[in-house]
């Protein structure tokens, strides 16, 4: 569900989208995709848009057209009359026992909007930041000469090797002098790799199992898939903490598959349908069946949304949200919209090929072997590049060393 509220312009975005933070305050702030609303606006306007509440942060929907006071209206014009002024007088007749019985309440036309509550936020996970440690103890037994190879060799492999090799004797050889053995550098690179390799993932390693119940899923699957590499695996000094991340990873990901159970359920009794929907599409483990009763609601909640009722701003929000949840080939139109925009329409073309009975109920056909689209992301504003006043260092420093 969504609300109204009062924003201010503060930046146009290069795809020609805006930021925004509400009006007369720093906080909150976010941004608006592109097309949500009208070019013709400016930086520095303030404006009453319609905004949608979720986990996520705050969405604006769209523009909330406001009735402009100094519009004329329609008025009676009061003519004139020659004839004399006659008072009317009345008199009210008492009221029988019959007319003071109370009137059974009738149901209003249109009810009024109340935003659904928000839900507590979940702690937000912590990401991974590993030290150096492993890494720095590997790097001291090397000899001086040896380093440069060898971080080298940490950050992009034996062909980042290989390439800086390249890159060093063809200055070397506009330079008129002598290359460097570039087959003696990748030998040494070889033979340094899996110590390296080893190095690198025992400090991420041990950063995870000290953050282990906080830890982003994500980083905790990346290390433990991290651990299957040949060079890991046949490090004995490895294979202890490697099963207990392995084991760590697997607990979490039931934990975490059945709050995401819990969430969409709670949206959804709240009323936060486009947010239940969003969170069905982010599963935290792949490859599990989305339970059926669950499925039916959130369906049933996709159907309710899409009549003649709602806007097209609520339209699209709930689209998009559709798009990508285990439900989006089931979800078909209630009742179609009374007013369709080329913003809506398009919307429904972009989306055909993942929601075809949609598509269908507003007359577009899917192209066979069409592609599915992608969520729509929020683009950051690129920041300029700070000038720094200090001196630049014109002097080249080599990549790599020769042995």
């Amino acid at each position: 569900m969504s609300r109204r509220i009062d924003i201010e312009l503060t930046s146009v975005l290069p795809d020609g989208g805006f930021t925004w933070r509400a009006a007369g305050a720093k906080a909150p702030k976010g941004m608006i995709t592109a097309g949500v609303l009208p070019s013709s606006h400016r930086v520095g306007e303030v404006l009453k848009v319609e905004a949608e509440f979720d986990l996520d942060g705050i969405t604006v929907l769209g523009l909330v057209q406001n009735r402009d006071k100094k519009q004329k209206t329609n008025t009676l014009e009061m003519l004139p009359s020659s004839s004399s002024f006659e008072p009317v007088t009345q008199r009210l007749a008492k009221k029988s026992e019959k007319s003071r019985s109370p009137r059974k309440p009738t149901a209003s036309k249109k009810q009024r909007f109340t935003a659904p509550p928000e839900l507590p936020k979940r702690p937000a996970p912590k990401r991974l930041r590993p030290g150096r440690q492993h890494r720095s103890l590997v790097l001291e037994t090397l000899p001086a000469e040896q380093r440069p190879v060898a971080e080298k060799a940490l950050s992009g492999g034996i062909k980042a090797v290989r390439d800086a090799v390249k890159a060093q004797n063809e200055q070397l050889k506009k330079e008129g002098k002598p290359e460097v053995p570039a087959e003696g550098l990748i030998t040494m690179a070889q033979d340094l790799l899996p110590k390296l390799r080893v190095a690198d993932w025992l400090d991420r390693a041990e950063a995870a199992r000290d953050i282990l119940n906080q830890l982003d899923l994500r980083d905790l699957r990346s290390v433990v898939v991290a651990a299957e590499d040949p060079m890991v695996v046949r490090d004995e000094s490895t294979r202890e903490l490697a099963a207990t991340l392995k084991t760590a990873l697997k607990k979490r990901q039931d934990e975490e598959q059945s709050l995401w159970l819990q969430d969409i359920e709670a949206n959804l009794g709240i009323g936060r349908s486009v947010r239940a929907l969003k969170l069905s599409s982010e599963p935290p483990k792949a490859g599990q069946p989305f339970p059926a009763e669950l499925g039916t609601k959130l369906l049933n909640a996709a159907r309710e949304s899409l009549t003649s009722d709602n806007s097209v701003d609520r339209w699209i929000a709930v689209l998009e949200a559709a798009a990508f949840s285990p439900i989006r080939s089931l979800v078909t139109v209630q009742s179609m919209p009374v007013a369709q925009s080329e913003q809506l329409l398009a919307t429904v073309k972009r989306l055909a090929p993942v929601l075809p009975q949609v598509a269908s109920a507003f007359g577009i056909s899917v192209e066979p072997g069409a592609s599915a689209p992608r969520p729509l992301r929020a683009q950051r504003p690129v920041r300029k590049p700070r000038t720094s006043t200090k001196p630049t260092d014109t002097r080249t420093k080599p990549e790599v060393a020769p042995s």
